[in-house]
């Protein structure tokens, strides 16, 4: 087990500093030049060239990236051009939105995805198991953005059940901002859910059809004895991966959302930066989220050998 979280956590750093390289060069040939654009082109040389220096633009490409990971090491992400303040105030703003928002979507997508799952490979080609995933089908389908208006439409202007849009703080009540992530946590939750509730399904038929299922029933246990003693369990490896990965959509890839709900998170922050040519900020949230993601692979890494006990053996 010692050596099996080694390899992963050796692996977590090679692909963090592969990660660092790639997104710091894939921003630096962005073209423009992020002083100019703050100036504007009728800016004078030398007020730019000042701006540069202020702004560390100025050094040589591997002296900023040096300093760019030292930084960002220590906590240290540097200074947004655009908001003249620094980005890990900025990121710490940010996240109290956009974490909360990722795991909530991420509970509501497993609190329907799992039931549903084992509800239909439980009833394999019965009319309930078609239309579990006639309504999968159709989760996957939709966009979520288009599914967010809809619910905006329906829970906030005509039942004015939930906020529109935009997002009090946690200073105002934590049912209050609960309250503001409600539906933006389900439009993001759904489709997921949709994807989660498929390959459970897909996961659970095949541990069903195994030898060491009938090998249960032939020594007296039903079938749902041994769906939920063996299958489930079993079946649980392909689904962690869906989940890792799903999390780190969520916290990630939620740009859309937020924009349709106004919600002050990262993805928002990195879409703002994007239009301003905010490029420290852009690659630093980046980077940010790579780290997540990353992580986040790691902890599943790590639930595999607490479900599959081969891999706590393996040498």
């Amino acid at each position: 087990m010692t050596r099996y979280i080694f390899g992963r956590l050796l692996s977590l750093i090679i692909s963090l500093i592969v990660a660092s390289i790639v997104i710091f060069a894939v921003i630096e040939i962005a073209p423009g030049d992020p002083a100019s654009f703050m100036l504007g082109t009728s800016a004078q040389p030398e007020t730019v060239a000042a701006l540069r220096e202020e702004l560390g633009l100025n050094v040589s490409k591997p002296e900023r990236y040096f300093n760019w990971v030292t930084g960002m090491m220590v906590g240290d992400f540097g200074t947004s051009y655009t908001y003249r303040a620094p980005i890990s105030e900025l990121i710490a703003d940010r996240i109290m939105v956009s974490l909360p928002l990722a795991i909530y979507a991420l509970v509501l997508s497993t609190l329907i995805a799992f039931p549903a799952g084992i509800y239909a490979a439980s009833r394999r080609g019965s009319v309930g198991d078609m239309s579990v995933m006639g309504a999968t089908q159709l989760g996957v389908a939709i966009p979520n953005f288009w599914f967010a208006m809809i619910m905006v439409l329906i829970f906030a202007i005509n039942l004015r059940w939930f906020p529109p849009g935009g997002f009090p703080g946690w200073d105002k009540g934590f049912w209050g901002g609960m309250k503001a992530l409600t539906l933006p946590a389900v439009a993001l939750a759904l489709p997921q859910a949709a994807i989660l509730a498929r390959v459970m399904r897909s996961s659970l038929l095949d541990m069903l059809g195994e030898d060491f299922i009938r090998t249960a029933r032939a020594k007296g246990l039903t079938q749902r004895q041994a769906l939920w003693k063996h299958a489930v369990r079993n079946a649980l490896i392909p689904v962690l991966t869906i989940i890792g990965l799903q999390f780190s959509f969520l916290l990630a890839g939620g740009i859309v959302i937020e924009q349709v709900f106004y919600m002050p998170g990262l993805g928002r922050l990195i879409f703002q930066s994007i239009s301003a040519r905010d490029l420290i900020v852009v690659e630093s949230v980046v980077m940010l989220l790579v780290f997540v993601v990353i992580v986040v692979n790691f902890a599943v890494d790590i639930a595999y050998a607490a479900v599959d006990p081969r891999l706590r053996t393996k040498r």
